[in-house]
């Protein structure tokens, strides 16, 4: 954990000058040594040509005590050097998403033309710059963008900005992290977490007021929600401190700098017992000192003993209510205008301050001047061409003057604002913030607004604002005619991030009435999505087959059907598993995938074909018939939002275990390219890649296969624990281990995961249970594998599930039972090539033919071997072959067959089977 500021520099690190330029900068050596070595590192490294040596430096302290003053001689010190970004939060700013993003890098973009700034974006244009207001949200036809998509396309974005400014490294400087917006907290934990090489090409440097937790303080009261954000962005910053090169801590002046501030304003006269009385009234606050002494010159008091006891009435006027009164005093129009500026925020340009309170240029002007005089606002200068707007003097002043607006006015004041936005064409997501704080009053048009605020929010990627917009459109509240629409709509908005409350919210528009046939049949589709989601696969059956009763006949209805036997079919259990299967059958058997539903409704029925063990020539029919030219058909897409990505998975898998891995392989590469183009890089490109994993194991290309299945529990880990990605990744990845020797590493994997007892909901690809078995065999520890592998019998053989090179428990349990039960085991692997028989890929003929040579005498099992051999020569199933092959070495003594299977082996990345190959040719006999 770093070190708050009291820990000692690394020696030399204080190359800045000792003696600040201004004096409220007095005392703050150690935090200015500190970001001088920390811009220095940056710039060297990036002179050097290697990896720049950023990292994150945060300054976190009271209101007043100078974070932002630190921050200006931070840009002073890095601007010639370095290329300096800067953003500030605001308290009324938090709902706003990418709000200080946009601050950061809008600036950055500035010098590029339009073609570079779509090169800088590279493929992800159209995903991440609606983001960042250069360009419109994409229509509300379109898919909602992945958050996460959206952030690591951001995250790149800089990556490439700060590769191009290696001269001038980026230094990011954010004030008022308390009130950063949540999607800006995500972008730069996301950013700053720790690269390949360990450097970070920029220096964040934040600056937040104390976060809950780190102790108590006098003005913590002036906090937004104490400490300036929900509980997120409270981590989110936590997370930030964890990962920096230092936390410093930023204190009050000591009275002996308190003196020496008031000896620079007042004059050298100033005398200690006034000196001491203004420390006290100010507790060193750097903030209160400076306008507490700009108090004193504005009355001409003498800095000395006699005037000392006047010091605290004036004090009193600098901020919380005497701040107010001051405000007050200047009159009702000046007054007015700091409401508006307090209500408006960044958005505080003359046209819409002019707008909010009815003034006119000069009436503006005139009290725009008096609230500078007063130290009330502090107008920036014009900067990059754009509208200047009025800013407060400081976020203490901003707060207490928010704070003071009568709420009915201020409720008011919100609403004008939305609708000044909405007419400077400013859009719906600029107006909803405005929406957010006016009180329900059965306004449609709010209702309206929101919904539309809601619609943009999505298509940039934050789902958490829409969701935000849409419970307050419920409060307002719609009419009954809208009031089920944004039920769904908000279910549809925390589909993806929150799965539980998108039940309810759908469950409640379903139980209501105002949605037509077409939207009832996508809000069951999506409840059944959530609630599987969420585990709970029943429930999503039981939902969409309640539904589908109710649907008239047609592609609404089949849309539900597909669901219901997909759900239905990826439970681990079931009642009647067999009468399902025949019931798919049935339904599809004259389907020729004229429209999408029948297309869906065949791949469906050709993944159960497939784990029922039915001939792979039928499952690669129904397959084919199940696409268009080979490709989904158009709607059912891999990012399709209308039927979701399970429908081209399920028939990739089914190609994929009938000996198609060539189908399955342009189907999951295409998976792939589709969701990182669209910015899904979470659980579905985990997933992508694990199907590709799957590809590469099925064709024995091991380490190809364990590099895309490594790849995926990665892409996974980012997202959460425990998601079905996470085991059917897992799973894999632990066959795959085994499958080259490498059964600690097996074992590692499969602790991390947990993947064992007691199994989820779903079943798991290939069967885990079976997998788990392998892996207990190749520990040694055969009573619980002969266990474990007996439990998958019996779960799977109930449901009429013989496939079995998905589920290969036959396998392997005729091999644990042989020693001891050896009748048994015969009988098992007899049955297991009935099975494969009728499955007839030669993958599976092969691996049964090579189970049954172990209970054949030794002529017949070299038989066995040489045909099980001759069978996987013809499979796409390397890994396999080569092991058939080192069998029929054993059972030959043959030399050049045990030389095939060595050079198959290392082919195929089987370490252990190589080596124990070529261990065996050396010796000049065939492995036992």
């Amino acid at each position: 954990m770093p070190s708050e500021a009291e820990q000692p520099l690394p020696a030399g690190a204080f190359t800045a000058p000792a003696r600040p330029e201004r004096g409220v900068l007095l005392e703050r050596g150690p935090e200015l040594a500190a970001a001088f070595h920390a811009v220095d590192a940056l710039v060297a490294g990036a002179a050097a040509g290697g990896p720049a040596r950023g990292g994150v430096l945060v300054l976190r302290g009271d209101p007043g005590v100078g974070k932002t003053s630190l921050l200006a001689e931070i840009h002073r010190m890095a601007r010639d050097r370095c290329t300096v970004l800067t953003a500030r939060g605001g308290e009324t700013l938090t709902s706003v998403p990418f709000h200080l993003t946009r601050q950061l890098l809008q600036p950055a973009l500035d010098g590029y033309g339009s073609e570079g700034v779509h090169h800088l974006f590279g493929d992800h244009f159209d995903l991440v710059a609606p983001a960042l207001g250069l360009a419109p949200p994409p229509p509300p036809s379109a898919a909602p963008a992945d958050p996460q998509g959206v952030r690591d396309g951001l995250v790149r974005l800089l990556d490439r900005l700060a590769d191009g400014l290696r001269d001038r490294p980026p230094v990011l400087l954010v004030d008022d992290a308390h009130w950063a917006d949540t999607e800006t907290l995500t972008w730069l934990d996301a950013f700053t977490r720790t690269r390949e090489d360990g450097r970070l090409p920029a220096l964040v440097v934040v600056a937040h007021r104390p976060l809950p937790g780190d102790g108590g303080s006098r003005h913590r009261t002036m906090d937004h929600d104490d400490g300036g954000g929900h509980t997120d962005g409270t981590a989110l910053l936590a997370g930030l401190a964890d990962r920096a090169l230092l936390t410093l801590g930023l204190h009050a002046l000591t009275s002996e700098a308190t003196a020496e501030l008031a000896r620079e304003a007042l004059g050298a006269h100033a005398d200690e017992p006034f000196c001491r009385e203004l420390w006290t009234v100010t507790a060193g606050n750097p903030y209160e000192t400076v306008e507490l002494l700009a108090k004193v010159r504005d009355h001409t008091l003498e800095p000395v003993a006699g005037t000392a006891g006047l010091l605290r009435n004036l004090a009193a006027g600098a901020r919380g209510g005497g701040l107010v009164t001051r405000l007050e005093a200047l009159g009702s129009g000046p007054t007015r205008l700091a409401w508006a500026v307090a209500v408006l925020g960044a958005d505080s340009t003359p046209d819409l301050l002019a707008k909010l309170t009815g003034m006119d240029a000069t009436e503006l002007a005139d009290h725009t001047e008096r609230l500078r005089r007063a130290r009330i606002v502090t107008p920036p200068p014009r900067n990059g061409g754009a509208t200047p707007h009025l800013e407060f003097a400081h976020p203490l002043i901003a707060t207490a003057v928010h704070g003071s607006v009568p709420p009915a006015v201020r409720t008011a004041l919100h609403g004008r604002a939305a609708w000044a936005l909405a007419e400077a064409g400013r859009g719906p997501a600029a107006a909803s913030r405005h929406l957010l704080e006016v009180h329900p009053d059965d306004d449609e048009d709010v209702v309206r607004g929101l919904r539309a605020a809601a619609v943009e929010h999505l298509a940039v990627g934050a789902p958490d604002a829409a969701r935000r917009c849409l419970e307050r459109a419920l409060a307002e509240p719609p009419g009954p005619d809208t009031y089920a629409r944004v039920l769904y709509e908000l279910g549809c908005a925390s589909l993806l991030t929150a799965p539980a409350a998108t039940v309810l919210h759908l469950r409640s528009a379903l139980a209501l009435p105002g949605l037509d046939d077409t939207l009832r049949t996508d809000a069951t589709y999506r409840l059944a999505q959530a609630l599987a989601h969420n585990n709970q696969l029943q429930e999503a059956a039981r939902a969409v087959a309640a539904e589908a009763v109710r649907t008239p006949p047609g592609t609404g209805r089949r849309r539900l059907q597909a669901a219901h036997f997909m759900y239905e079919g990826f439970q681990a259990t079931e009642e009647d598993g067999p009468g399902r299967s025949r019931r798919l059958a049935g339904l599809t058997a004259a389907f020729t995938g004229a429209d999408n539903s029948e297309r869906a409704l065949l791949a469906v029925r050709a993944f159960d074909a497939m784990l029922r063990g039915e001939p792979a020539d039928e499952v690669v029919r129904l397959c084919d018939r199940s696409l268009v030219d080979g490709a989904p058909a158009r709607g059912l897409g891999w990012t399709d939002p209308t039927w979701g990505f399970e429908i081209p998975a399920l028939t990739g898998i089914a190609y994929v275990f009938a000996d198609r891995p060539d189908r399955a392989e342009a189907l999951f590469t295409e998976a792939v390219r589709a969701f990182e183009i669209s910015g899904w890089s979470g659980a579905h490109l985990a997933f992508a890649h694990a199907l590709l994993g799957l590809v590469h194991r099925r064709r024995g290309d091991l380490p190809r296969a364990q590099h895309h299945l490594e790849e995926g529990l990665r892409l996974a880990d980012r997202v959460g624990d425990g998601l079905p990605v996470h085991w059917d990744t897992a799973c894999l990845l632990v066959d795959t281990l085994l499958a080259r020797g490498r059964t600690a590493e097996a074992r590692s994997v499969a602790d991390r995961y947990a993947f064992g007892p007691p199994w989820p909901g779903a079943i798991v690809l290939p069967d885990g249970p079976s997998v788990l078995g392998r892996l207990l065999l190749a520990e040694g520890r055969a009573e619980d594998a002969v266990r474990t592998l007996e439990e998958a019998a019996d779960a799977l053989t109930g449901r009429a599930r013989h496939h079995v090179v998905w589920a290969p428990w036959p396998f392997d349990l005729a091999r644990a039972l042989a020693p001891v039960d050896p009748d048994r085991a015969a009988g098992i692997a007899a049955e297991a090539t009935a099975h494969a028989e009728r499955l007839g890929t030669p993958t599976a003929l092969g691996e049964a033919l090579r189970c049954a040579a172990l209970f054949a005498d030794p002529p017949e099992a070299r038989g066995l071997l040489t045909r099980a051999v001759a069978h996987l020569a013809a499979s796409p199933s390397r890994y396999e072959e080569a092991r058939a092959r080192l069998d029929l070495a054993h059972a030959t003594g043959s030399p050049a067959a045990l030389a095939r299977a060595a050079a198959l082996a290392a082919t195929c990345g089987a370490d252990a089977l190589a080596t124990a190959a070529v261990t065996a040719r050396a010796s000049g006999h065939p492995p036992e």
